[in-house]
């Protein structure tokens, strides 16, 4: 299994600085991680370093409350794949999910998947430890309905990150065809592996050099 080809690398804190982006990227060329994952103000900087390397330049919109109006994820979507992003994660509105206002949350989604549609992956982030399982599985049911590559568990920024459990119930609702990402506390090999055998096709974490040498990491993402 090789685990390091399904982490995205990621740096998202807000007191992150531009040589603690350069040294995620060096990281992910040394170790061959899929992607590097960051704040959109950080794009065109990865996407210069990522050149020619193989490893995906991913950007978070809507990040990380996702409460910010359809419109404006979808320009930030626009603005990071201008700057080079391969791959977009972008956060529901989790707000308009608990309302049932499920018209809102798949326009929210649309928006960015019709924006990105043929130049970038979407990934959906419907933070789980701030949802039910009825509400885990309509969130989910209304990425596919919208469109998206993947459903992610969790931004890392909130209450609590993935559970393998959580991992489960997001892939039988999906179904096998639609990626299912890990991120928020997948901290060791062991962490990860049961998380892929939950379901996850991609991890998103910070302590990945910790995952794919099996050793320890204090990271919180």
């Amino acid at each position: 299994m090789n685990i390091a080809s399904m982490i995205d690398h990621t740096i998202l804190k807000a007191d992150t600085t531009l040589s603690q982006v350069k040294k995620i990227c060096d990281e992910a060329k040394e170790y061959k991680f899929k992607s590097v994952c960051v704040n959109s103000c950080h794009t065109k900087f990865v996407s210069d370093e990522l050149k020619d390397s193989g490893v995906l330049v991913c950007t978070v919109v809507g990040f990380p409350l996702g409460a910010m109006d359809a419109k404006a994820k979808a320009f930030e979507t626009a603005r990071a794949i201008e700057l080079g992003a391969n791959e977009i994660d972008t956060v529901i509105n989790i707000g308009a999910l608990k309302d049932k206002n499920y018209d809102l949350v798949l326009n929210d989604i649309k928006e960015v998947v019709d924006t990105a549609k043929g130049k970038a992956l979407v990934k959906v982030i419907i933070e789980t430890c701030l949802l039910t399982d009825e509400e885990k599985v309509k969130a989910c049911e209304l990425a596919v309905e919208a469109g998206a590559d993947f459903v992610k568990t969790s931004t890392g920024f909130s209450t609590g990150g993935s559970t393998p459990e959580d991992v489960k119930l997001m892939r039988e609702t999906v179904g096998p065809n639609i990626g299912v990402k890990a991120s928020g506390g997948v901290r060791c090999k062991e962490d990860a592996i049961k998380v892929i055998e939950a379901g996850a096709s991609r991890i998103g974490a910070s302590a990945s050099i910790a995952i794919v040498t099996d050793t320890t990491s204090n990271s919180d993402y």
